[in-house]
């Protein structure tokens, strides 16, 4: 059967979803999905975030973010942190999310996420639509209830949210081992 050929689109499905905290005096949170690892060696995440967003100049100006994994019981603070602007509004209260001490850096992680992700920004891209911030990870947090008996991170033990082309799904369940 012959393939459509589509115009170029956003097209790479599932993605993460994610909470990225960001701003020291006055520290905002903003929903994304434009987000990945782009490096092992040292390891590095990359987010997009629009320039037009209250974030971008709290990210730029730090030079530093947290990636904050939000479960699936984090669904309506996704979905405030993702809906309502930082330019006039406190997004930690008005999502009921807490601000924790970072181990690293001066942007504090959202403690309700059972993982967090601390970055330094290395290098920032201007791609278009969107700027990529390539942030070097130099510390990560986690839930102990996340751990298994060799207090390694287990992400089976957490139900973590993707975006797949407009809504949020839950991933639940593990199918195959990938190597």
């Amino acid at each position: 059967m012959p393939k459509v050929v589509h115009g170029p689109m956003t097209a790479l499905f599932p993605v993460p979803v994610v909470l990225v905290s960001c701003g020291v005096e006055r520290p905002n949170i903003i929903t994304l999905a434009w987000v990945g690892t782009v490096c092992s060696e040292p390891p590095m995440v990359g987010i997009a975030v629009r320039p037009t967003r209250f974030s971008h100049g709290l990210i730029k100006a730090a030079g530093q973010f947290v990636v904050n994994l939000p479960t699936t019981a984090l669904l309506k603070a996704v979905e405030v942190c993702g809906t309502v602007s930082g330019w006039d509004r406190e997004k930690f209260a008005l999502a009921g999310l807490t601000p924790a001490p970072p181990a690293k850096i001066e942007v504090p992680l959202i403690a309700e996420c059972p993982l967090n992700i601390e970055c330094l920004v290395r290098q920032t891209i201007l791609l278009g639509s969107h700027d990529l911030f390539l942030g070097e990870v130099v510390a990560v947090q986690s839930d102990q209830a996340l751990l298994n008996q060799h207090a390694q991170v287990d992400f089976q033990r957490a139900e973590w949210l993707c975006y797949l082309a407009g809504a949020y799904h839950s991933l639940s369940r593990r199918l195959g081992s990938g190597s």
